[in-house]
């Protein structure tokens, strides 16, 4: 028999706090996630907290049946990522994570307007605060299954980067050539897995 497997999303917990605190419970029944839904919000109310009406809702998410083809129907999206059913190299179903792609467009987006906002600042400089931006990408994201999004995230920065040394000079033309050879000397952090968040 095949086991269910329920997630609880709640966000907006804890009114009292200067940030919303975000809770994830997963059930094997749905029965059981159905009981602890409709007592959950009085319990909290005794402490004087309240669930955020629109941001918390009961969904499905089991594992999807072995015949079927595709990718898993069921996603969430928690902390910034996306949880999600894959087929493994085995061929069986297994639970995967990336990036959220409002969190991945973000960071491509914010890296973009630094490269814009610091384009005449010296290219060390410029080099030694990238690093640190994309480093701090990877150490949230970095999670086992999300190496793609880690890439992107790399390969758009150095896009960015590109055209923004370009654009700070009419006098002398800066082309991919030239840049590799500025990225061979002040190159930008390589994706790296930080966390493993599944079994080995």
């Amino acid at each position: 028999m095949r086991r269910e497997f329920h997630v609880r999303f709640c966000e907006g917990l804890g009114v009292q706090f200067p940030r919303a605190t975000r809770l994830l419970i997963a059930f094997e029944h749905e029965d059981d996630a159905g009981r602890v839904q409709a007592v959950l919000g009085k319990r909290l109310g005794r402490f004087g907290l309240t669930l955020h009406p629109d941001k918390t809702r009961l969904l499905p998410f089991g594992r999807p049946p072995q015949s079927s083809k595709g990718k898993g129907p069921a996603t969430f999206d928690f902390l910034g990522f996306t949880f999600y059913w894959r087929r493994a190299r085995s061929g069986r179903w297994g639970m995967a994570c990336k990036t959220r792609s409002g969190s991945l467009r973000r960071a491509i987006v914010s890296v973009y307007d630094w490269c814009r906002r610091h384009r005449h600042q010296p290219v060390k400089a410029q080099h030694l605060a990238l690093c640190r931006r994309i480093q701090g990408h990877f150490n949230y994201f970095g999670v086992s299954g999300n190496f793609p999004s880690l890439l992107l995230v790399v390969e758009e920065a150095k896009r960015s980067w590109f055209k923004w040394l370009c654009r700070r000079s009419q006098r002398k033309h800066l082309n991919w050539k030239r840049f590799e050879a500025i990225l061979s000397r002040h190159p930008l952090p390589r994706p790296r897995i930080t966390v493993r968040i599944w079994g080995t």
